[in-house]
């Protein structure tokens, strides 16, 4: 065999190889089971989600200090904590091992927005009749009336998702939620809970009278429900509506601060899921750059978003607000008339608020052009900067002074 009569043969046996390793791969992926990619897709996005340690959104890196304390509110939280203990009760021993974790897991910061995403706790879709009004009953012990409108209008929209990609209920539904409780619900030790699922995230953290209701997520695609059993429902209108509004009120050298970019192609969100330590650095106008009726407007429209919460703690969050007023700022892109899609920012150092018009994602096969975002699907984020999303910081400060409070527990309830 001469040196021409080798190379050839062993190419042609390293190109064998390669084809047999390309079949291989191939092969595997189109024998893998959706739920083994899903799981692979989500275990992929906790890795990298959290290779860092917590820190908390900040603009520049820094986290500024003594922004958050540990102080009586005034306002109950016994009812949250009651429907917290009847929901654990009310589930079997096997779920409650599911659903409970220490205070200080990592468990608050998996949470993704997408429905592929592989989540920890109970599901509503397993729960009994019972069961699952007692989760209903903690959501709507810890948000207001608007607040669980809102939650169960984006649930019943995910139903709507599934009619319309052919009834597909497998991927989405109403009930494709999952609870978890953190800690130990406590009059005075630190606990909380989250719900997590497609375009409805909610972190609820609770030490003494406090509440830190975030990361916050809301969205839906559709935003409306023009056909199928929930015909009619709609969601985050208002929040559309009246971010347009308000940046309709500014004048030509107010646009010239507040307007970021006049284009809007793609998502602008910054703070969604596995972004815990994301920065933000602050752009737009400042409040004190509006005038009186301008301030009023932005407060309101943070206090839309504030609002999701109970109201006695949705007061005091909106006081922590008015105290930063000086220092929020408000920051758009696109353009600003009624057929416009746009992205707004609203920033202080204790709150950051998102809305975004999105690219099509699970509708991509009914959108008139698929690569850009449009009104069907929106996204809202609701974070507390520097360091105090999940209540981190008032965990740490806790910590600090009962360092026993270092190891409280994992939810228990009757076994």
């Amino acid at each position: 065999m001469d040196a021409i009569e080798r190379w050839t043969l062993r190419a042609g046996l390293a190109a064998a190889l390669v084809a047999g390793a390309a079949w291989i791969a191939q092969s595997t992926v189109e024998t893998q089971s959706p739920q083994e990619g899903a799981r692979q897709r989500s275990a992929t996005a906790e890795k990298a989600g959290l290779a860092e340690p917590f820190k908390g959104v900040t603009t520049d890196g820094r986290l500024q200090a003594d922004l958050f304390a540990i102080t009586s509110t005034g306002v109950s939280t016994e009812p949250v904590r009651k429907a917290a203990e009847a929901f654990l009760a009310a589930l079997t021993a096997e779920q409650r091992g599911r659903s409970a974790f220490g205070v200080g897991d990592d468990e608050w910061r998996k949470w993704m927005n997408q429905h592929f995403y592989v989540r920890q706790g109970v599901s509503f879709l397993e729960l009994s009749p019972a069961q699952r009004e007692s989760g209903l009953a903690l959501l709507r012990a810890g948000l207001s009336a608007r607040g669980l409108k809102q939650t169960r209008d984006i649930m019943r929209l995910n139903h709507t998702l599934g009619e319309l990609n052919g009834n597909d209920f497998e991927q989405y539904g109403e009930w494709r939620y999952h609870l978890t409780v953190m800690g130990t619900p406590s009059a005075t030790e630190p606990w909380g809970w989250q719900l997590d699922g497609h375009h409805a995230i909610v972190n609820y953290f609770v030490l003494g009278d406090q509440v830190v209701m975030t990361p916050f997520f809301a969205g839906s695609e559709p935003v409306i429900a023009s056909s199928g059993q929930f015909k009619g429902t709609s969601v985050l209108q208002d929040e559309q509506n009246r971010g347009l509004a308000f940046v309709n009120t500014l004048d030509e050298a107010q646009r010239a601060k507040a307007v970021l970019s006049a284009d809007k192609t793609r998502n602008n969100n910054l703070t969604e899921a596995w972004k815990d330590n994301a920065l933000v650095p602050q752009a737009g106008i400042l409040a004190p750059d509006l005038s009186e009726a301008q301030r009023r407007q932005l407060v309101d429209l943070i206090a839309l978003y504030v609002g999701n919460m109970d109201d006695g703690h949705a007061r005091v969050r909106m006081s922590e607000v008015q105290r930063h007023l000086a220092r929020t700022s408000f920051a758009w892109i696109g353009k600003s008339d009624p057929s416009s899609v746009f992205y707004y920012r609203i920033q202080s150092p204790v709150i950051l608020i998102e809305f975004d018009h999105q690219t099509p994602a699970n509708l991509r096969q009914l959108a008139a052009n698929p690569n850009v975002p449009n009104h069907e699907h929106i996204h809202v984020v609701v974070r507390t900067p520097n360091g105090n999303d999940y209540g981190k910081d008032l965990l740490r400060q806790h910590y600090t002074q009962h360092p026993h409070s270092a190891v409280y527990g994992v939810a228990a309830g009757p076994r």
